[in-house]
Formats: C-alpha cells, structure tokens, sequence
C-alpha cells in the first residue's frame, strides 16, 4: 500500500494524456531516432490516433498562412483608411476652426461699427429734440403771418 506521497509522486512522474499530446507529438513516425520500449505504465496513443501526415500539416500551416496574410492585410487597409479619415477630420476641423475665427471677428467689428452709428444716431436725436423745444413758440409767433401770406396768394 502506498502513502498519499508515493501516489503524488507516481503521478507527477507519469505525464497525463494531455501532456503527452503536448510535449511529443508523434509527428514524423518515419523518424530515424531508435524507437524507446514502451512503458507498460503509459497508455498507448498510437492506437487510438492516426497518425499524422507531413503533407496535411504543410497544408493546414500553409492555408493558416495565407488566411494571416490577409487577415494582416485587411488590417493594414482598415488602419491606412482610418488615418486618412482621421487626417482629413482633423484637416476639415482646422478649416472650420479658421473660418469659424474669421467669421466671428468680423462679426464683433460689424457690431461695433454699427453701435457706434446707432450711438451717434441717438446722440443727434437727443441734440434735435432740445433744439426743437422752442420751435413751438416760434410756430405761435409765425402763425399769423402764414395766414396772411396764403390768404393773399389765394386772393
């Protein structure tokens, strides 16, 4: 009977199926490296995988292959295409930027241009309106002689 250590030792000493498939695959059956006995204690792969063939492994890697390349290049095209989008957003953003600048300052000159005409404009009416409040008596005084003048002319 063996104790728990025994058995985690025998068990890390015989690699597992997966293991097995992992570290030495049985790729070239055809190899020239002599044939080590089989451990009775490992199960036999042998029987219950066929084996592979290099030719379906160079085109399986070479279908691999090609489908990376142009996967790569699809990439390749998306990425250059999201630069230039990119460039020219950026590009067309600058502009707007420029024009919208432009826009708006000529925008504050013509506002100031035009309150400064409307100030002036006010500043005349104001002026015209004390100079007009004697015209009233003036009228008074002017009136009588208005009459007399279209009174003769009609005459």
């Amino acid at each position: 009977m063996e104790t728990g250590e025994e058995a985690q030792l025998r068990r890390h000493s015989h690699p597992t199926n997966a293991e097995i498939l992992i570290t030495r695959p049985e790729l070239n059956p055809s190899s020239t490296c002599p044939e080590s006995t089989p451990d009775l204690d490992e199960p036999n792969l042998t029987e219950s995988k066929p084996a592979l063939n290099h030719s379906q492994i160079f085109k399986a890697l070479e279908v691999v292959e090609r489908d990376s390349l142009a996967i790569a290049e699809s990439f390749t095209s998306l990425f250059a295409s999201l630069r230039l989008a990119l460039s020219e957003v950026t590009s067309n953003s600058v502009d707007h930027m420029d024009c919208f600048s432009d826009a708006s300052g000529r925008l504050q000159e013509s506002v100031l241009d035009a309150a400064t005409k409307g100030n002036r404009y006010i500043n005349s009416c104001l002026r015209l309106n004390e100079e007009m409040k004697g015209i009233d008596s003036l009228a008074a005084q002017l009136y009588p002689f208005y009459f007399l003048l279209v009174c003769f002319s009609f005459g």
